[in-house]
């Protein structure tokens, strides 16, 4: 059997993409004169330039096992966010049809493919170095997301995940009979996911859901001239704020850090309350989400990267399970 499209190097998986993404942009009324592969890693994206030097970042999902309702809320929301003072995203553009979301088959991949087409946010993502005042104001930023978003309601033909569930209704490559781990690595993740549940679900029990974009890190921000902007809202789901801030907590190195981004979002609400042991409960939860993501990814590099990421996190979870 020869090589599906997901076995070639990526490099030839992104010039195949390319040229995918300019038959999608077909579907536009633009002319373009430029399409640059920027990321692909989750999903691909690319940077659209037109003929008139206006620019556009093209999302193709690739990896993403988000379905279209999922993206009709995607982009009901990031809509709604347009009229929120203080908070800076990037906006969906219709194609011909007057379609948020453009569907094409895939002959690489034998997939049908959802793709959407953002304006274009200027600035240099943040990355894994933030500094302190960006993280301030990312605090800040999330904060007008959480008080905002009470006030949003999901459109009749879209839906969101919950993430009252382990796996956050994505597909268990852990636990399950496809999982690739041996008996006593499952046993060890199965307790801890024992112990988050039972602490996730006293959470939910005090606390009201509502719409929370799930994964606020330096590389989903831009900054530009002193000001923040965010994006990449597809893996906003229905969940706590709380789980919104130990997410972007884990990418953070320092208590410093750690201090800049809380004390920016007190300056703008009180911090939901939660305890110690939430925090850490949520922050190996996350961990245990890109482990399974790892499992499930197509994409090589990070499938490269499970053996060393698996064993640190079996070490974390021992110590985990000893509190």
């Amino acid at each position: 059997m020869g090589k599906t499209f997901f076995d070639l190097p990526e490099s030839e998986q992104i010039a195949k993409l390319t040229i995918f993404a300019s038959t999608v942009l077909e579907a536009y009324d633009l002319a373009i004169s430029g399409i640059e592969s920027l990321n692909f890693e989750y999903n691909a994206t690319f940077k659209v330039t037109t003929t008139s030097y206006q620019n556009f970042a093209l999302r193709i999902n690739i990896n993403s096992p988000r379905n279209v309702q999922n993206i009709r809320a995607e982009v009901a929301w990031v809509r709604f966010l347009e009229n929120v003072d203080g908070i800076q995203t990037a906006h969906p553009v219709v194609n011909r049809a007057g379609e948020y979301i453009t569907t094409l088959a895939h002959s690489d991949s034998g997939r049908e493919l959802n793709c959407i087409l953002y304006t274009w946010l200027e600035g240099e993502e943040v990355g894994d170095e933030p500094t302190n005042q960006q993280l301030h104001v990312l605090g800040q930023t999330m904060a007008l997301l959480h008080s905002y978003s009470k006030e949003f309601a999901l459109p009749a033909d879209a839906q969101l995940p919950m993430f009252d569930d382990p796996f956050w209704e994505t597909e268990d490559f852990l636990l399950s009979d496809k999982s690739k781990l041996d008996s006593q690595e499952k046993d060890l993740i199965d307790a801890a996911f024992k112990k988050i549940i039972a602490g996730t679900d006293a959470l939910y029990s005090q606390n009201t859901t509502q719409v929370i974009h799930a994964d606020l890190h330096g590389w989903n921000i831009k900054w530009h001239q002193g000001k923040l902007s965010i994006f990449d809202f597809d893996d906003c789901g229905i969940g706590l704020p709380i789980q919104d801030i130990a997410t972007a907590l884990y990418y953070l190195d320092t208590p410093e850090q750690d201090e800049a981004l809380l004390s920016g979002y007190k300056s703008v609400m009180p911090l939901p309350a939660h305890t110690k042991a939430d925090i850490e409960m949520l922050l190996i939860h996350r961990r245990l989400m890109l482990l399974n993501y790892l499992y499930e990814t197509k994409n090589q590099e990070h499938q490269e990267l499970i053996p060393t990421y698996l064993e640190e996190t079996l070490r974390r979870l021992r110590v985990f399970l000893e509190v």
